[in-house]
């Protein structure tokens, strides 16, 4: 068997016609200035061409299908990509139901329940004997569903438990006013409509010009059709009631069609076939969810039912060893897991038969995720709410179940928002994927995991066109004795120099307060984030930092009522706006790219369009888009690609054939600038473009920006969708920091390091102490060290995460905090503090 992946000649992107060997059965980290070329070796030409040669092998491949820009590789495996993009938008998805773990506790349940009997009250334990299945019985289970038991006191007859008593997404087990969902959503009225105003002039908050013109005339032609009045000129307060409800519920719905009981509703829009906008609203939000645009419109609150406990109550009186199914899916994984290990322990030999092996297989998934620094979850956690370097991690430790061999695993920065207490534990779960036989390839910044690899490949030296070279391999120590190594060349000279201390700013003597804050797992927190100065907020994954900084203090305002979860927040009179830029994702949308976000492609549609060329040819600014007709590629609407359906594989993208991917007509293309189109603008990232357009006034501020914030790698068409929480967070720093403003503002950042090489945290830290000088104040939930050592005030949270965390464990300086021995992270970093060694030993 080949020891090495071999790859010659790869031109994918910026790559410069790249050839290595990558030493296979190792623990190999590609690393590189962001932008360098790391991802498009690892995803764009490791992992596609592994894609291609196995759908190749099983007969599934097109002439559509591209191979990488590659002139051979030799050596691969089957590959599995473990990426951040979070992909299960289903809010009934939990850590639960993905890890099948709730799945085996179901069975638990089903099978050693205990419930009091609705006659005596006397406990009903659940009968073993000739009923049992094995473990991976599943829904097959359900068959024994139509059984008896009977109290053993009064005689009175129960249904036999079974898995679906236990499933919030049976009817048998959900609760019935939630629908399993735990929470109750409705639709806020005054967020939809303002019944002060006509339909033209507003009155639906969220129709726009061309909306309003085509839904009064299906109004017009509904209300004809029945015979109602129907005024688009007057406001709603003044409408019938039953024009109001054709409005806002349609023909066909039971509010509009009970008042004409003798007609049938028209068959078409023209003859008045309306949904009803409040109809409209709930379908949408139906299939989307939090994802719909209308998810603004809705509140949500705790079902009063179930409490959001998601079962019917019979289900929620069901325990095993003390707790109902719902409290073990509350417990952190650290207490469900003592919890399964005395349940073991206290096991009858005819129940260590039946669900001995469950409980087994429960407790080693649970060790494994908490190996992966997700101990702080609990089982009942949507997965929507996950980060994007949580939910790899999440992937991560399922994976280790699987005990795959001779595999490709290719990982995007796994460490990305774990504590450097929990890096040890992670490496630990790569290096297990590795001993099984595997090849492990990991892209990352993150200075342990370099110490723990078995080889590191460093690509360079810069970003964009000025990366895409190999500059350095080997071990750490081999690479900072290689002096084209970007990598080696940034921890030599961290060796080299002596520990700086760096200025603390005092702020102006003002601070933000929060007084009392017990929301989620906050012990009665008082923060005080000092104004003027840059403050991070560290602490272990799952303390409560984010709750503390962006559920409660992002939530407030000087002009916002205190939030639920604390007693009061003091001090905005003195801080003024408030600008928060997270990691939530800037858009869904395909279409939607850098350029259209930062504004930046209006102002190169207008300047294209005011060209000699457009001019005589009769383009406008329209023409240079790729959303409307009059200008792009009808074959691919514009996009560049046609999607192509792979039957049970995902659909996959491929250029579109009619415009060889430039998105636009002949005509459009025709029209340049030195040579450039439109298209091949879109085409060029962001430190390209300088040089062709930087001297746009309207424009040149947005790019440098763009470039100060490590992101100049990007190109202007790429989709937003694409990003990671960490470029999509500094695409927002950059948009705010472009906006002309005197007023001094509060910054909140949620780790803008993320994917940073540490040569570009340096550049990004140039820019926040820039912005705290100008007397800006910012405030960061960081995780990288030298951003915490440089920061003028911590506040550190801890000390374990989920329940064992949300205190205060230290505040102060990066000196004050390093002293301070009940603080983790200054125990990290007290080398840069006070000269000290950095604890090597695990924390326990």
């Amino acid at each position: 068997m080949s020891g090495t992946i071999k790859i010659r000649g790869a031109r994918e992107n910026n790559l410069k016609n790249l050839s290595l060997e990558i030493p296979k059965h190792k623990l190999v980290v590609v690393t590189g200035p962001s932008g360098s070329g790391k991802s498009t070796l690892a995803m764009d030409t490791l992992q596609r061409e592994c894609q291609r040669q196995y759908m190749e092998s099983m007969g599934m491949v097109s002439d559509t299908v591209s191979k990488p820009k590659v002139d051979a590789i030799e050596g691969l495996s089957p590959s599995i990509s473990v990426g951040q993009h979070q992909t299960n938008r289903n809010p009934r998805s939990t850590i639960g139901t993905v890890t099948d773990i709730y799945t085996l506790m179901r069975i638990v349940y089903a099978k050693l329940g205990e419930r009091p009997c609705p006659s005596c009250g006397e406990k009903v334990v659940s009968l073993i004997g000739d009923n049992t299945a094995p473990a991976n019985a599943g829904e097959d289970e359900e068959e024994s569903g139509r059984d008896k038991v009977c109290c053993g006191a009064c005689g009175h007859v129960m249904d036999k438990l079974t898995m679906s008593h236990f499933s919030f997404n049976k009817p048998e087990g959900a609760c019935a006013e939630c629908a399993g969902l735990g929470h109750v959503s409705t639709l806020i009225m005054d967020a939809a409509f303002d019944n002060s105003k006509s339909l033209r002039d507003g009155a639906v908050k969220f129709w726009f010009e061309m909306w309003i013109d085509y839904n009064v005339g299906t109004l017009k032609a509904a209300a004809k059709y029945y015979g109602i009045p129907f005024d688009e000129n007057q406001p709603l307060d003044d409408y019938d009631p039953a024009t109001l409800d054709l409005l806002y519920y349609g023909v066909e719905s039971e509010q509009f069609s009970g008042r004409f009981p003798d007609k049938k509703p028209p068959k078409t829009v023209g003859q008045g076939k309306y949904e009803g906008v409040i109809t409209g609203i709930w379908r949408r939000f139906k299939e989307k969810g939090g994802e719909s645009g209308e998810a603004a419109m809705f509140e949500q609150r705790v079902c009063e039912s179930c409490q959001g406990a998601k079962l019917k109550r019979e289900s929620l009186l069901v325990t095993v060893n003390g707790l109902a199914i719902h409290e073990a899916s509350y417990s952190a994984f650290g207490e469900t897991l003592s919890w399964l290990e005395k349940l073991r322990a206290g096991l009858s030999e005819n129940e260590e038969q039946l669900v001995g092996g469950v409980i087994h297989d429960m407790s080693v998934r649970i060790r494994r995720i908490m190996e992966a620094g997700l101990g702080y979850m609990t089982l009942d956690r949507q997965i929507v709410t996950l980060s994007g370097g949580e939910s790899q991690r999440l992937r991560l430790a399922s994976i280790i179940g699987s005990g795959l061999t001779g595999v490709l695993y290719i990982l995007d920065e796994p460490t990305a928002g774990l504590h450097p207490k929990d890096t040890g534990g992670l490496i630990q779960v790569l290096m297990q994927l590795r001993d099984l036989g595997n090849t492990v390839l990991v892209i990352e910044h993150d200075e342990e995991v370099m110490k723990a690899a078995d080889h590191i490949i460093d690509i360079g030296p810069g970003a964009g066109i000025y990366g895409g070279n190999v500059v350095g391999q080997g071990t750490l120590e081999q690479l900072m004795d290689q002096p084209e190594s970007v990598t080696g060349a940034y921890f030599r000279q961290e060796l080299e120099r002596q520990a700086e201390m760096p200025k603390r700013r005092a702020g102006i003597g003002h601070a933000l307060k929060v007084h009392g804050a017990t929301l989620r797992n906050l012990k009665g927190v008082t923060a005080a984030f000092p104004l003027g100065c840059l403050v991070s907020v560290t602490g272990v994954s799952g303390s409560g930092k984010s709750t503390l900084v962006f559920d409660l203090l992002a939530e407030s305002g000087p002009e916002k009522l205190v939030p639920l979860g604390c007693e009061r927040i003091t001090g905005w009179e003195h801080a003024g706006s408030l600008i928060t830029v997270d990691q939530s994702p800037l858009s869904r949308m395909q279409r939607s790219n850098i350029a259209t976000y930062t504004d930046v492609y209006t102002h190169l549609r207008n300047w294209y369009a005011g060209f000699p060329e457009a001019k005589r040819r009769k383009l406008t600014a329209k023409h240079f888009s790729f959303n409307t007709p009059s200008g792009r590629c009808e074959e691919c609407q514009g996009l560049g690609v046609v999607p192509i359906h792979m039957h049970f594989l995902p659909e996959i993208e491929v250029r579109c054939t009619a415009c060889k991917g430039r998105r636009f007509q002949d005509d459009v293309l025709a029209v340049t600038h030195d040579g450039y189109s439109i298209s091949d603008l879109l085409d060029m990232s962001i430190e390209e473009s300088l040089s062709v357009i930087g001297d746009q006034t309207k424009v040149g501020d947005t790019l440098k920006l763009l470039c100060e914030v490590g992101l100049g790698y990007l190109k202007w068409g790429q989709s937003l969708s694409t990003l990671s929480g960490g470029e999509g967070q500094r695409i927002k720093l950059a948009k705010h920091l472009g906006k002309k403003t005197s007023q001094h503002a509060v910054y909140l950042l949620d780790e803008p390091t993320t994917g940073l090489h540490p040569g570009d945290v340096r550049r990004l830290m140039v820019l926040l102490n820039k912005l705290v000088d100008a007397g800006n104040t910012v405030i960061v939930v960081e995780h990288n060290l030298d951003v915490i050592w440089q920061s003028d005030y911590v506040i550190d949270i801890g000390p374990e995460g989920g329940e064992a965390g949300g205190m205060i464990m230290a505040e102060g300086t990066p000196e004050q905090v390093a002293r301070n021995e009940a603080s983790r992270t200054g125990r990290f970093f007290a080398r840069e503090a006070l000269g000290f060694q950095i604890i090597e030993e695990q924390l326990l």
